[in-house]
């Protein structure tokens, strides 16, 4: 028998001998919580009525029963508690039938044994009420419950709910109306990469629900939890062992009228695996072409060897017309857990997920406005326009597999993730620049881009939680190494400038084509203890906690342009990319040749690494019986170290060579405190306090200069020293206020309003380069001290109040209302005070970046499961905000409010079966972002409108 044989058959073994081992009985699984404070409860017993069977809870409060088919009533019981009689369990042989909430009170002497029915208990979401209701600090959450009655398929669309969250894209998430540099996602309580360099969270719609426990949001900092956050920390816990056996298919598909099936779609030849999110490598740098000299006319080389090196390059230089489809995804589940004898319990995860999505935008807008410098002269004029087309197609391919093995003290977890990601665009755009604006030379183009990002994340996760003294102690540790990658494999970019005697190739217009290879090499190693004490203090439960992390992170980063040069005249253009590399035009035949611009050292490698070292210790308990209080002190020493050069260095002049040097290094003190007043058994009234931090990215701390080819836009890293900027850029340390009077009802209703107070020092905000005007550059830099005064109000409320039709009507809202400031320094006052107007007067104080004004999130949800039909129209728009810091010659840059109604419904069909189907940009609103200027019509800085979609998915359960 071979390996794959040998393979196969153990996997048969392990799917089928736990549904052989259940056949002739049923299984009762259930989760017993202490309902003053939501947490699980260790040894409660757990009787069948009328019967001998019985059993215990273990440390996680959970039990499980095996009983023939039929009905039963379980008693559930334990000292000090009130008794709890739960009717109406049906069993059902080979099946499995879950109890949630199962929530035990302290004994009252006039209260009698609580009696309810199997069906009562699993209607409400009571744990996670009760452990937001219950908890130290601010936090909200939806459990793996929850995503059983809604039907939601992936952890985007179920976060969508949660009250005060927002999700970009579908994917990211955003806590508090705060962007992504001050929201935190992690998984199983560790950090984790996103696929996307440029963001600090990962995407979550990659999450299939039922692999989920629950997702935490943390809205207020606590000394066990990172430092490095401001809105909020989105944690998604997953399953240790499933509560019951999946085996799940789900299928959907996606249709956008304006963009599927459109032939105008812009593509091109890539490779034969690009349908699984990677390049084999048809698109890899040809060998030798990572040399400062490679083979050119200039360097005396061969001509066969000139020619020979050019023709190792693709010769496709721009796209071609294609038909695009609908959009697909499908995924796949696979789960349970079984007895192995002695109270021990194994439990297995597997699941993949594949979506394959096209997005084509037939008016894609880029704007490049100036200031006038006259006084007088208020309308903004351009230096540059571009409106052309966008086409892309992109590929998601996920995997996840989980064991977990637990014993009667301790429990084991490993699990595996694997994210590959793949995206094609292509893009056709006219190009007009003004000669009339600073620094420009007046043109017109016509300019193609194709390009292909490759990007990976690979997560391992080893986790042990051993208990003692009777659940008492526990000590948490967990390993988890992350391995990620980034690729973007020839950039090509092509642009025919139009003279009077044609098209041609003009370095001071459109420029010459050019093709570059960007490379991304990551490591996160992650390594955690945590130990809980509970104990009693003042009458009343207690837990001391302590513990420490080390983070590492270490990244390799290289960009390797090539530019195309002409060794006599340039060809005769028709504006054809295809025609270009043709062998009559490839020296010594003709004139083309490639250049190297790569110096050795290279500007634009680096090699950056982190060391973050953190240590905390915590004591939540009760100061008074009605004030919960938690008090913490987090302690980290973070180091991170650079070695990089900028441009003027690697061109042999008196620049900055960094060689492991630290750019970063602080010792850092987070206090924390939350105080909450329990002024009724559903009434709150909360304080907090706490000092977290926002640390620049290893993108921003560098050298490096990345061009945005369609665009033509260049970011440059914080180390640079431009004009009025030194180069020093460092984090940014900001304090923390909040107060919120919050009330809970049954049915997961809610009503709270919140007060909030940020002040940060030394905020990085993303500004525009004032000493560039031949080019639009933009830094990451230090701005000057900034605040941000907020309210908030939330509320869930259902309609059955009105009439009693109505009670499975919910109405939801989230409102938060923000005033933010910063303090310009002198530099940036200065230059705005050059361009002011006539009429105008500015002041010293402006908005701060990335902080909208106004944020609305409201919904109106119809929840009936009885009949399986669950659906909702969402509505969500953040106000005008600040996004590009401009000042002097530049004008600032604003996101426009984007108006998003969506419409979701889901239908079960028995037990096995569901139907999804949403319908998103319903109001077919436009993405825009804004030049403002002072008394002068505002324009496009960057504009699209991704219309309507609508979406169908299918969900099977075996």
């Amino acid at each position: 028998m071979n390996i794959l044989n040998r393979f196969l058959l153990l996997l048969i073994l392990v799917v089928v001998l736990p549904a052989i081992g259940y056949s002739q009985n049923g299984t009762i699984r259930g989760t017993v919580y202490e309902e003053a404070t939501g947490d699980p409860v260790y040894g409660v017993t757990v009787l069948v009525q009328g019967t001998s069977n019985g059993t215990t809870t273990d440390f996680d409060g959970k039990f499980t029963l095996s009983l023939p088919e039929g009905e039963y009533s379980l008693r559930i019981s334990y000292v000090s508690y009130t008794p709890v009689t739960i009717e109406e369990v049906d069993v059902e042989s080979g099946e499995v039938t879950i109890i949630d909430n199962i929530l035990l009170q302290k004994t009252v002497e006039e209260m009698e044994e609580v009696v309810v029915t199997a069906e009562m208990v699993n209607i409400s979401e009571a744990a996670m009420i009760t452990t937001k209701r219950k908890s130290a600090n601010l936090l909200d959450g939806i459990s793996a419950e929850r995503f059983r009655t809604i039907g939601d398929s992936d952890a985007a669309q179920a976060l969508k709910r949660v009250t005060g969250v927002s999700v970009e894209g579908g994917k990211y998430v955003y806590v508090r109306g705060l962007g992504d540099r001050y929201t935190k996602t992690m998984m199983n309580s560790v950090d984790i990469p996103s696929l996307d360099p440029n963001k600090n969270s990962l995407q979550i719609d990659i999450f299939p629900t039922n692999l989920i426990d629950n997702m935490i949001i943390t809205k207020t900092a606590v000394a066990e939890m990172p430092a490095d956050f401001t809105g909020g920390i989105v944690n998604i816990e997953t399953k240790d062992f499933p509560e019951e056996p999946i085996l799940d298919v789900s299928v959907s598909t996606s249709y956008n009228p304006s963009m599927h099936f459109n032939s105008d779609f812009l593509g091109y030849d890539g490779s034969n695996t690009d349908f699984l999110g990677f390049d084999n490598g048809t698109r890899e740098l040809p060998s030798g072409a990572d040399v400062e000299n490679i083979p050119t006319p200039i360097s005396g080389a061969p001509s066969e060897e000139v020619n020979r090196f050019v023709n190792s390059f693709s010769s496709t230089l721009g796209p071609k017309e294609l038909t695009n489809p609908m959009d697909v995804s499908a995924g796949v589940s696979l789960g349970n857990q079984f007895d192995l004898g002695g109270d021990n319990t194994f439990g297995y995860i597997l699941s993949g997920t594949y979506k394959r999505s096209t997005s084509h935008y037939d008016d894609y807008r880029y704007g490049e406005f100036q200031n006038q410098a006259q006084p007088s002269a208020y309308d903004l004029i351009y230096a540059t326009k571009q409106n052309g087309i966008v086409s892309e197609s992109n590929v998601l391919l996920g995997g996840m597999a989980g064991i977990a093995f637990k014993t009667p003290n301790s429990k084991y977890k490993l699990t595996g993730m694997h994210l590959q990601n793949g995206e094609d665009r292509a893009t056709s755009f006219f190009i007009n620049n003004s000669v009339d604006a600073p620094g420009q030379s007046g043109y017109t183009a016509d300019s193609y881009n194709i390009e292909y990002s490759e990007r990976s994340v690979t997560n391992f996760l080893l986790n042990g939680v051993h208990y003692f003294n009777n659940a008492k102690w526990e000590v948490n540790w967990r390993l988890s190494p992350t391995f990620s990658t980034m690729n973007d494999p020839d950039v090509r970019r092509i642009a025919y400038t139009k003279a009077p005697n044609g098209l041609r190739f003009n370095a001071g217009a459109g420029g010459f084509p050019s093709r570059i290879w960007r490379y991304m090499d990551e490591i996160n190693a992650v390594g955690r203890l945590d130990i809980t004490r509970d104990y009693q203090l003042f009458g009343a439960g207690a837990k001391f906690k302590v513990g420490g992390s080390h983070v590492y992170k270490e990244r390799d980063y290289e960009i390797l342009a090539f530019d195309m040069q002409f060794f006599g005249s340039i060809p005769d253009l028709t504006g054809d990319p295809a025609e270009v590399l043709k062998p009559e035009n490839i020296f010594p035949n003709g004139s083309i040749y490639y250049q190297s611009a790569n110096p050795d050292p290279n500007p634009n490698s680096y090699n950056s690494s982190i060391q973050n070292t953190s240590l905390y210790v915590s004591n939540e308990f009760n100061l008074f019986p009605s004030l919960r209080t938690s008090l913490g002190l987090r302690v980290e020493n973070y180091v991170q170290r650079h070695t990089g050069r900028d441009a003027l260095y690697a061109q042999g002049g008196n620049g900055n060579n960094l060689d492991d040097e630290k750019v970063l290094d602080a010792l850092d003190f987070f206090p924390s405190a939350n105080l909450t007043y329990f002024l009724t058994e559903n009434q709150n009234l909360r304080f907090s306090y706490s000092r977290t931090i926002a640390r620049p990215s290893f993108k921003e701390l560098s050298f490096a200069q990345i061009l945005d080819p369609i665009s033509d836009r260049i970011f440059n890293g914080g180390l640079f020293a431009i004009g009025e900027w030194d180069g020093n850029l460092t984090e940014t340390r900001i304090h923390n206020f909040d107060t919120r009077w919050e009330m809970f009802f049954n049915r997961g209703q809610l009503l709270s309003f919140s007060l909030f107070y940020k002040s940060f020092d030394a905020p990085i905000e993303l500004v525009r380069v004032q000493a560039q005007q031949t080019s639009s550059e933009f830094q990451p830099r230090n701005v000057g001290d900034g605040q941000v005064f907020g309210v908030e109000f939330e509320f869930r409320k259902n309609l059955g109040f009105i009439a009693g039709p109505l009670q499975n009507i919910s109405l939801s809202s989230n409102v938060t209302v923000t005033e933010s400031m910063i303090d310009m320094t002198q530099q940036e006052f200065q230059a705005r005070k050059n361009y002011e107007k006539e009429g105008q007067s500015i002041d010293d104080t402006r908005q701060m970046a990335g902080q909208a004004p106004y944020i609305i999130n409201a919904g109106l949800s119809y929840d009936n499961a009885a009949i399986g039909l669950d659906g909702g129209l969402f509505y969500n728009v953040q106000g005008e905000t600040l996004t590009v810091v401009g000042g002097g010659l530049f004008p600032d840059v604003y996101s426009e409010p984007f108006h998003n109604l969506r419409l979701n419904l889901n239908k079960s069909f028995g037990p096995n079966a569901s139907v999804n189907m949403s319908v998103s940009n319903i109001l077919n609103d436009s993405q825009g972002e804004y030049y403002h200027g002072y008394e002068t019509d505002k324009q496009i800085f960057s504009l699209y409108n991704p219309h309507t979609t609508v979406s169908l998915g299918f969900k099977y359960s075996f």
